[in-house]
């Protein structure tokens, strides 16, 4: 059925679809035309989910939209959190979100009812990548209190399968604690083969590079040790204090960057490894750590792997919020003799590293040699 508004809608965008050449067009035309498009399908959307939640049936709303039963489900749950959260349905009628971005935020605010305002200023102001980062935050740390440690060991699992190309594609959900470590190996392994082929003039992605060392390590070839921290787990004192029995509101039990762990993993960790490393914080700042030389210490490079204080959040690229493939870059470069110490060394992935280091060369250049 079409409404009054609506179907005079449809029937100007299946015009405008019809007049639609793109290669009579300028960048700037087409760049203007496709944010129109955008926010038409953002408006559709706000429908769409509203819909959904009067239907509740996964299978109609898949056949409906031509999506998958994973997505309608997320559409489903998203017309459920406009329901219960008027910031979201406001900014979904209004066409501020669109429908992925408000996804992430209902899985979140149905974790933690009224996390959806907080959210929505994140999906303003940054990518879609970051927002769903801190809206899985969110959600974990809400359930840290709900028996997750269970649900996480319940839920690890191991499944193949080949595609189109013959690949072999493996997919492995491990517990956090299981998964970070190994993860750490394989990129640390495949740093150094993406170094070595640089070094032979052979340039691949290091996407590659990293399925190479995952094959090595998993058949026993691979080196199997990383420079950075493999892993670092920050836990509130109290908790320990308290015998690991649970993790309270304000306290925190978890991997930076990955999300809570049980306190009981905690402590098992802790008495394997056969020691504990602890970073003194005054709700700012950490206790600085100093070192004139190139190589990074190990008590940095634990306290970098926390994150900025208080959230402790893990490492992502302080340019462009990406979690893949970090390095730490000196913010006032080596050759400017800029320290190895914490306030001095900033996350960045690989390419803004790049483009980081580039510059500082280029302004170094123009200013000629140092005295």
């Amino acid at each position: 059925m079409r409404t009054k508004w609506l179907g005079p809608a449809i029937e100007h965008l299946e015009k405008s679809n019809a007049n639609l050449d793109p290669e009579l067009m300028t960048a700037a035309d087409a760049r203007e035309l496709m944010a129109e498009y955008a926010r038409a399908e953002r408006l559709a959307a706000f429908g769409v989910a509203a819909l959904a939640r009067k239907i509740a049936d996964s299978a109609t709303v898949a056949r409906a939209t031509g999506t998958s039963a994973g997505k309608a489900d997320a559409v489903v749950r998203t017309g459920k959190a406009m329901a219960a959260s008027p910031e979201l349905s406001v900014a979904m009628q209004t066409g501020s979100v669109s429908l992925d971005q408000a996804a992430e935020i209902a899985k979140a605010e149905e974790a933690s009812p009224g996390a959806a305002k907080d959210l929505l200023a994140v999906a303003k102001d940054e990518s879609f990548h970051v927002l769903k980062e801190k809206a899985r935050k969110v959600a974990l740390e809400a359930e840290q209190h709900r028996d997750l440690g269970r649900r996480q060991r319940e839920a690890r699992s191991a499944r193949s399968y080949s595609d189109e190309l013959g690949m072999v594609h493996v997919h492995l959900a491990w517990e956090p604690h299981v998964g970070t470590p190994i993860v750490a190996r394989a990129e640390a392994d495949a740093a150094r083969l993406a170094k070595k082929a640089k070094a032979a003039g052979e340039l691949e992605p290091f996407e590659r590079h990293l399925a190479d060392a995952y094959a090595a390590m998993l058949s026993g070839t691979g080196k199997g040790r990383a420079t950075r921290p493999e892993l670092v787990v920050l836990v509130s004192y109290e908790v320990a204090k308290r015998g690991w029995t649970d993790v309270r509101e304000g306290e925190v039990c978890k991997i930076p960057g990955v999300g809570p762990v049980a306190p009981s993993v905690a402590k098992e960790i802790g008495q394997r490894d056969a020691f504990i490393s602890g970073v003194v914080c005054d709700g700012k700042d950490l206790r600085e750590f100093k070192r004139w030389s190139r190589a990074i210490p190990v008590e940095v490079l634990v306290a970098l792997e926390l994150g900025e204080p208080p959230d402790f959040d893990g490492v992502s690229c302080v340019d462009c919020g990406n979690r893949f493939k970090t390095e730490f870059d000196h913010v006032q470069p080596k050759f400017a003799r800029g320290p190895t110490s914490h306030p001095n060394l900033k996350p960045r992935c690989w390419r803004c590293h790049q483009v980081k280091t580039e510059q500082d060369l280029s302004t170094a250049r123009a200013r000629g040699p140092a005295p």
